[in-house]
C-alpha cells in the first residue's frame, strides 16, 4: 500500500500554544515513521467570520479554497484542539465551517472531510485535559461533516508540565497512547489512500 500523507495543525495560533507544540510533535513523530507530513498553521488561512450573506454575495474566500485543497491532498489529518469554554476555538470552528461550504466540480457536501481519517488531541490546563473540546470536535467532524474520526484520542491535563525540555510528552503513559494514536491514524490513512 502507498505511504499516506498526513496533515497536522492546531486549533490555536497563540504564541507558545501547547496545542501547536503537540501538532509539531505529531509531525515529528510521523516523520520518524517515514510518513509524508505537512504541518500548517490556521494563521496562514485567514478567514472572516462565517456569514451566509457574505457567502451568498461573494462565495467562500480564497483561503477557504486553499485550506480545503490542503486537507484533500492528505489521507489523514491530526488536529490538536485547545479547550475554549468546553468547546473548540472559534478559529477552528470557523475554518471547518468555511471549508465545509466550498464546493467545486460537483463536489458533494463536506468533500474535504470524507474519504480521509482524522485524529484529535488536546492539551489543556484543565484537569480534564481538554476532553470537552475533543467531544465537541468529534461531534462537529463526525455528525456535522461526516468525517471518520478514530476512537483513539489524547487529552493531556496540565499544559505547564505536559512537555519535557526536549518538547516531548513528559508522561510515559501518555507517550504510549500518543504513539498508538498516530499508528492507528497511519494505518487507516493507508487504507484510505
Amino acid at each position: 500500500m502507498p505511504t499516506p500523507k498526513i496533515l497536522t495543525f492546531a486549533g490555536s495560533t497563540r504564541i507558545g500554544s501547547s496545542n501547536a507544540k503537540l501538532a509539531a510533535l505529531a509531525a515529528k513523530e510521523l516523520t520518524l515513521l517515514d510518513i509524508e507530513v505537512t504541518r500548517i498553521s490556521l494563521q496562514d488561512y485567514a478567514l472572516p467570520l462565517y456569514d451566509p450573506d457574505l457567502e451568498a454575495r461573494s462565495g467562500p474566500p480564497d483561503a477557504a479554497y486553499k485550506l480545503k485543497h490542503m486537507i484533500m491532498a492528505h489521507q489523514g489529518v491530526f488536529i490538536a484542539s485547545p479547550d475554549y469554554s468546553a468547546s473548540v476555538t472559534p478559529m477552528l470552528k470557523n475554518a471547518i465551517d468555511w471549508v465545509s461550504r466550498v464546493r467545486e466540480k460537483g463536489d458533494p457536501l463536506y468533500a474535504a472531510f470524507r474519504n480521509r481519517v482524522f485524529a484529535i488531541a488536546s492539551v489543556s490546563p484543565e484537569p480534564s485535559g481538554g476532553l470537552h473540546s475533543l467531544q465537541a470536535l468529534r461531534q462537529i467532524l463526525e455528525i456535522g461533516c461526516g468525517a471518520l474520526v478514530i476512537p483513539e484520542q489524547l487529552a493531556i491535563a496540565g499544559d505547564e508540565e505536559a512537555f519535557d525540555e526536549m518538547g516531548n510528552i513528559a508522561d510515559t503513559h501518555l507517550v504510549n497512547k500518543f504513539h498508538a494514536q498516530l499508528s492507528r491514524l497511519v494505518e487507516l490513512a493507508r487504507i484510505m489512500g
